[in-house]
């Protein structure tokens, strides 16, 4: 219906009096005219399993906003597009995060993870800068706060170096002592994927499993128990896997088979007692779509770091919701990383669990100021402007990649 002039002219009118009852008018001069400037780029060194990468944006106006970029699997890859995509960026607007996105689409098809992993830890960044640009914390840029706690499992996978049921239970009776009450190993990684050997396939699974049980044995009956199979099994073993799974009560079983074919992880989906979930390494909204749609798993799984950014992982959660499903975001991530992924799951009204990676490094906390904060299983979140932390220079330079 076409705007008249005369209720265009009623219209403003109101505005003196939103604003004399206290209503907040906001006009284009008052917005912060900020642009992307340049990057830098910190290289931290964790484990063999993986170090941590983080972007930090500058805006013309001094603002900086940071990012998480690591475990791409190809880190000088991602460092190549973090400096194309800079050039992209330059002279844009901090709010140009839907522009941004559809400019990057092409190269993340072309070149894959290392592309994704570097256009959404600049992403990030933006939302960051928006944060602190109009001084309120990110989550509020993202519909508000309804999450009153960020729950966390602990990930003791990366962090367990004798990988036997007793190494296992150790590091997990560590989480437990530290306040999680859930926790997370991936004890088939060992098993190579698309192995056919009877035999072989059989002592790997066992010995999986074995794990599992010490594991739980070692955190009780009552906390929960995540169990990762990396996409090691086959249709078949899968099945017979999530059957002798089932006395360990896990809280939930994930990537059992590789993503495609998604009728796998479907058939599997709707035939375990347990709980399943995946997606890690899937991109975007058009990736999720059809994994979404076939019922793939219970409980999706989208990576701040590789889906898209940010925002990527509220539409795909929002997606999620729309067919019933849980959204539980991976993230074996830096602090940067959890930050990013817990301000948008603290406006997900289906958000379960988020990932942590336990026990990698004792100075983990301290990458980031005011220091990571884990109280009683969960991550706290601040009401700061941004993400409420900027980068300790220090710490980043006592582990710095030479």
């Amino acid at each position: 219906m076409p705007i008249h002039r005369r209720s265009l002219l009623q219209g403003l009118a109101l505005v003196p009096l939103a604003s004399a009852a206290g209503i907040p008018v906001y006009s284009q001069s008052k917005l912060p005219k900020l642009t992307v400037q340049d990057v830098e780029v910190f290289r931290v060194k964790v484990n063999k399993r993986g170090n941590w990468t983080i972007a930090r944006l500058q805006t013309s106006g001094g603002v900086t906003g940071l990012g998480d970029a690591s475990q791409s699997g190809k880190d000088d890859q991602t460092l190549i597009y973090i400096k194309q995509f800079v050039n992209l960026l330059r002279g844009q607007s901090i709010f140009a995060v839907e522009w941004f996105r559809k400019v990057t689409v092409p190269a993340i098809a072309q070149y894959g993870r290392p592309a994704a992993v570097a256009a959404s830890a600049l992403e990030q960044c933006l939302w960051d800068i928006q944060g602190k640009a109009f001084s309120v914390p990110t989550y509020d840029l993202f519909g508000g706060r309804i999450q009153d706690r960020i729950r966390l499992y602990a990930n003791i996978n990366r962090s367990t170096e004798e990988r036997t049921p007793d190494g296992f239970a150790r590091m997990a009776e560590k989480a437990t002592a530290a306040s999680f009450d859930a926790v997370k190993l991936a004890p088939w990684d060992e098993m190579p994927i698309g192995l056919t050997d009877k035999d072989q396939i059989e002592q790997f699974l066992a010995r999986g499993i074995a794990c599992g049980a010490a594991v739980r044995d070692a955190i009780g009956p009552k906390r929960d128990l995540l169990m990762d199979v990396h996409s090691r099994c086959s249709l078949e073993d899968g099945l017979d896997l999530t059957r002798r799974l089932d006395p360990l009560k896990l809280f939930w079983l994930e990537e059992v088979t590789p993503a495609k074919p998604v009728e796998n992880l479907a058939q599997i989906n709707k035939a375990a007692k347990m709980q399943t979930a995946g997606g890690e390494s899937i991109v975007g909204i058009e990736g999720f779509y059809p994994y979404i749609k076939a019922e793939a798993v219970g409980i999706v799984m989208p990576d701040v770091k590789v889906c898209g950014g940010m925002l990527e992982l509220k539409k795909i959660a929002a997606m999620a919701e729309g067919a019933g499903l849980i959204a539980s975001p991976h993230g074996p991530a830096s602090p940067v990383g959890n930050l990013t992924a817990a301000h948008v799951v603290a406006t997900v009204s289906n958000f379960n669990i988020l990932e942590f990676s336990y026990g990698e490094v004792p100075w983990r906390s301290e990458l980031i100021d005011p220091p990571e904060q884990v109280v009683d299983g969960a991550l706290a979140l601040s009401n700061r402007p941004g993400l409420g932390v900027v980068l300790n220079e220090r710490t980043a330079a006592n582990y710095a990649i030479s």
